[in-house]
């Protein structure tokens, strides 16, 4: 385990397999051909597609469930009250994310504390396995509240242990032997989703989400039509595409 070794900064960036072998064609490239001697230190992994507010818009109202365009404040508010209601809500916010991890740009998101909350997403949704894990996404000023180590982890690549009382608060998240699947969430790097597990914290106790991809065994999402169609085929109870929250009929 990590906290065995020397390691105390490790970086591994979002796409760490074999699709980041891009990455360093590109770092070669950069520094053996066009002779480029600056570092860059990658922070984020919205360096996807993204989409106007207009063509959101469109696929929310060609969508035939009822739609509400809200501002920055209402959208936490709905959003995190939906969330402590028990719904499962598909976020789809900004650029895509590099990588094979979903990191609140095209995620779906769930209240941790409800202890049936992984066999609902994984029967209805994800239709997948019973055992798969979901992950925690928590504030990243907030990770050693929860968890033992202190881990600075934006692209959701380490395992640590939750502290024994949070593993208990947060079913969910936290797999048999006490871990969960790290996200740590930076204001800086994704502010709104940033905001909204806050505003979730206050209204819960705690300032962590269940975060997993946008996908129902398929890729994950990218255009906004493919998200409005994935949200229609599952039982995914809202859909948060940009300023619009869809909702789907009683």
């Amino acid at each position: 385990m990590w906290r065995e070794t020397a390691f105390r900064f490790p970086y591994l960036q979002p796409a760490a397999s074999d699709d980041g072998t891009c990455l360093g064609a590109a770092y070669w490239c950069y520094h053996n051909v066009a002779g480029g001697r600056k570092r860059f230190h990658m922070r984020h992994a919205f360096w996807g597609p993204g989409y106007s507010d207009r063509e959101m818009g469109s696929a929310a109202r060609e969508a035939g469930v009822p739609v509400q365009e809200c501002g920055d404040g209402e959208l936490l508010d709905r959003t995190a009250n939906l969330l402590r209601a028990g719904k499962v809500v598909g976020w789809y916010q900004g650029r895509s994310e590099w990588g094979p991890r979903a990191l609140g740009s095209r995620s779906i998101l769930a209240d941790p504390t409800y202890p049936a909350m992984k066999d609902i997403i994984n029967a209805k949704i994800k239709r997948r396995e019973a055992f798969r894990p979901f992950a925690p996404s928590v504030l990243r000023e907030k990770a050693g509240e929860y968890f033992e180590q202190v881990v600075e982890s934006p692209f959701m690549m380490h395992v640590v242990k939750f502290k024994p009382k949070w593993a208990a608060r947060l079913p969910a998240v936290a797999h048999v032997d006490g871990t969960g699947r790290l996200q740590t969430v930076g204001r800086e790097e994704n502010p709104l989703y940033h905001s909204l597990i806050k505003k979730f914290g206050e209204q819960s106790g705690a300032s962590v989400v269940l975060n997993t991809s946008f996908n129902e065994n398929e890729p994950i999402v990218d255009t906004p039509r493919q998200a409005v169609d994935c949200f229609l085929r599952t039982e995914m109870d809202a859909l948060v595409l940009g300023r619009n929250v869809l909702t789907k009929r009683a």
